[in-house]
């Protein structure tokens, strides 16, 4: 079995890479060590996972004939895609990234798949896809039709771009929708990193719509384990399956999405108190309203998700937490 893993220096693929070389897999990684953020936090994790099953090829998604040749040459089993042009905030300063990333390279990855018959491909879709929906927990059957940042139109465009593959050439595709992951080896730009940086700098934090936000943090040991057990649920065709009775979620076509999260949305002041009290450091914070593209609340319904994987999150927050604030304690000597 022979696996590609896009965005393979990423945080959550250099995991999946190190959770399948420990199975005994082969796996080949690519990512384009792009400066989004610090690159040496890249090659760290690259270094991490260094294995005798493991192969890096540094490679943008987005270069459709090195993509074209990597797909022949190498005849892959599976495909889990995670290479992405992430970030809310990023979206609004540099949408071309947006469209380079996750459009033109998810559908590189498509004619990829597609051309050499890959059995199952799992890509990485997002929470922000859910947009202004305000029901909650949300849900897979629910529309996500109204998304409220460029990055979330992306994923979403990922999931109607998959769908069509699978109608039109039979590849078995499997979106995930990713609910806010955190835990070591993180991206710096997101909350539980840029609090812990600030908080052990002395540096005020930024407190989003005055505190009042919740987010189903979800560590990435559990995002992991769901990742690599969906890669072996390969959806397939459906016949009865209809537009009006169906879920959006399935497909008379091999097609599937599901949220991949904790299930227990967290206050943000909450989580900022369990990181004050795993440093021993109150953080100086600065409240401000609600800023373009976010959102007050996710909340992933699993139900799904746990049906065909057995999928249940076990890292609480206070766990989660204090794993993260050991490794950047260690990794930045703090």
């Amino acid at each position: 079995m022979k696996y590609l893993v896009t965005g393979a220096a990423g945080f959550i693929g250099s995991a999946v890479v190190e959770k399948l070389t420990a199975s005994g897999v082969e796996v080949v990684g690519i990512d384009n060590i792009n400066d989004y953020y610090d690159v040496n936090l890249k090659h760290a994790r690259l270094a991490r996972i260094e294995h005798d099953s493991f192969r890096f090829i540094e490679m943008d998604i987005a270069d459709s004939a090195a993509m074209d040749k990597l797909f022949k040459d190498e005849n892959f089993d599976k495909v889990i895609h995670l290479a992405a042009q992430a970030g809310v905030r990023y979206s609004l300063e540099n949408p071309h990234a947006y469209a380079d990333a996750n459009l033109v390279g998810h559908l590189n990855v498509l004619e990829g798949c597609r051309h050499t018959k890959v059995k199952h491909l799992v890509y990485a879709s997002s929470s922000s896809v859910y947009g202004l929906n305000a029901k909650t927990p949300f849900s897979t059957r629910d529309s996500v039709d109204h998304p409220v940042s460029l990055y979330a139109a992306t994923k979403k465009s990922n999931e109607l771009m998959a769908h069509s593959y699978s109608h039109l050439y039979d590849i078995p595709t499997t979106g995930l929708r990713f609910f806010t992951v955190y835990g070591s080896w993180g991206r710096p730009d997101m909350a539980p990193f840029i609090f812990t940086k600030k908080i052990l700098d002395g540096e005020p934090i930024q407190i989003n719509n005055n505190g009042d936000m919740w987010r189903d943090f979800t560590h990435v040991t559990d995002i992991i384990e769901g990742v690599v057990r969906i890669a072996d649920v390969i959806p397939h065709r459906d016949n009865d399956w209809t537009v009006e009775s169906g879920s959006p979620a399935t497909s008379s076509a091999p097609y599937s999405v599901y949220n991949i999260g904790h299930g227990s949305p967290i206050n943000l002041m909450e989580f900022v108190k369990t990181i004050e009290l795993e440093l021993g450091i109150e953080a100086k914070k600065n409240f401000r309203p609600m800023q373009p593209g976010d959102v007050y609340q996710t909340y992933a319904d699993v139900e799904d998700l746990f049906e065909v994987t057995g999928y249940m999150p076990k890292v609480s927050v206070k766990e989660g937490v204090a794993e993260f604030v050991k490794w950047y304690c260690k990794f930045y000597n703090k």
